[in-house]
């Protein structure tokens, strides 16, 4: 990949500035740490026109790219760091076929390409770290053998930092190496195991960083989700799919629309049976046909929109008033649907709540623990109050998981119709004596 995919007005407007700072390389090499041939071989570029660095790299490449990073090994000073730095972004920059220069100089000392531009991540310079991260992106991005894990979990780690430190410039860059780097299983895996990164990604989304920041994100989302393991998990630990109908719904510009889609279709071709249920509780199915009436500059969004809307409209079909009930169960998005309210519903349907366990009974007392959403609570509150009064011996089951004791607790809540429904689940509880289970 090129150096201008990761692009960042700060760091260009810092590096026009650090090319015309010296260096003291004949210091250097009366400390001996530079040896007198990389003296004469640096003094070749120091602070030369582009078109004299240029021409030195077009005959000797491979010479300076080995160079470059060496030094970037054995000098420790900030300003120095910053210089090498900027000479290896030069070098690659616009210039692809360079890469392989700099991955090659494993081949002479094996903490070569990468050992010093991971260590340099963990200066205190700002500067020397997003030009490293930026450095190392391009190179990973472009090496086609993967990183021992520890470092590349590093590598994912300091970018989760970047993005948390509150920089701007930090999580500009962040997200662009992340962009590039996800493109590879191996990072996939990495950010998967970090999961405060992930929640980080979302909680962009949430802020509504703007169309750029907003298609970034879905972009690396997306490719998070050609992992089989990820696609099947993403929704439940992270609600990623009401999360991106909302970033679709605001989007203006098309490509924000493009990437959300095509993150659909992918949770939906690798893992069906954990996303459509909760595609469908969000409303994805009316959503979809309204997208795949637009006009789109993008043949693509248009093919993975009718994708979805059939596999909705196929699940939807097929789906009892228990499937629709159970899927809103799953999903934790219970709202003021029919099947809440309807007596019919409740007196077929209350004894299967009961079925693998309590299986369902379960998830429902867990909504009414752990939901903070107003809603969700007093659904909640009047379900178990349906239950009970249409599974009498409920009372104790509901009791023993909970679920009474929190109710409770929730004729106390700040929001009103989270109070009502608890009094009226309250009252169904205590209208009649226990029953034995």
């Amino acid at each position: 990949m090129s150096l201008s995919l990761l692009s960042n007005t700060y760091l260009e407007e810092i590096s026009n500035k650090i090319r015309a700072k010296p260096v003291p390389w004949e210091g250097y090499q009366r400390a001996e740490l530079v040896t007198a041939e990389e003296l004469a071989l640096i003094k070749r570029v120091d602070r030369q026109p582009k078109s004299r660095i240029e021409s030195v790299l077009l005959s000797e490449g491979g010479t300076y790219a080995l160079l470059y990073l060496s030094l970037l090994k054995k000098l420790q000073r900030v300003d120095t760091m910053q210089y090498l730095l900027v000479l290896i972004a030069d070098a690659l920059a616009d210039h692809e076929e360079r890469i392989p220069l700099f991955t090659r100089t494993s081949q002479v000392d094996p903490d070569l390409p990468y050992t010093p531009l991971l260590k340099a991540l963990d200066t205190s310079d700002e500067f020397v770290q997003l030009k490293a991260a930026q450095i190392l992106t391009i190179l990973l991005s472009a090496e086609s053998t993967t990183l021992p894990p520890r470092q590349s979990d590093a590598f994912v780690d300091t970018l989760f930092k970047f993005i948390q430190s509150g920089s701007a410039n930090k999580l500009n860059v962040a997200v662009q190496c992340l962009e590039s780097l996800l493109a590879r299983p191996q990072f996939r895996q990495a950010a998967w195991k970090i999961p405060p990164l992930i929640h980080a990604l979302v909680d962009i989304l949430k802020k509504n960083s703007g169309p750029q920041m907003n298609y970034q994100v879905g972009f690396c989302i997306w490719l998070l989700t050609f992992e089989q393991n990820i696609a099947e998990q993403i929704n439940k630990k992270y609600d990623i799919v009401a999360k991106l109908i909302e970033v679709v719904q605001a989007a203006v510009k098309e490509k924000v629309v493009r990437v959300v889609v095509a993150t659909f279709r992918n949770l939906v071709v690798k893992a069906p049976s954990q996303n459509l249920p909760a595609m469908l509780v969000c409303q994805l199915l009316p959503f979809s046909k309204n997208l795949a009436t637009r006009k789109w500059t993008d043949e693509d969004i248009l093919e993975d929109i009718k994708f979805v809307k059939e596999e909705l409209t196929t699940r939807f079909e097929s789906l009892t008033t228990y499937d629709e009930y159970t899927s809103e169960l799953e999903s934790g998005h219970l709202s003021w649907t029919p099947v809440h309210e309807s007596d019919e519903f409740w007196k077929e349907n209350a004894i299967r709540l009961n079925e693998k366990d309590h299986e369902q009974l379960k998830k429902l007392v867990t909504l009414l623990k752990e939901s903070e959403d107003p809603t969700v609570l007093a659904v909640a509150a009047h379900d178990v109050g349906q239950y009970i009064r249409h599974y009498e011996r409920g009372r104790k089951i509901v009791a023993d998981l909970g679920g009474k004791a929190r109710i409770m607790q929730l004729l106390s809540h700040q929001n009103p119709d989270v109070r009502y429904r608890a009094l009226l689940s309250v009252q169904t509880i205590v209208s009649q004596p226990w029953l034995s289970a």
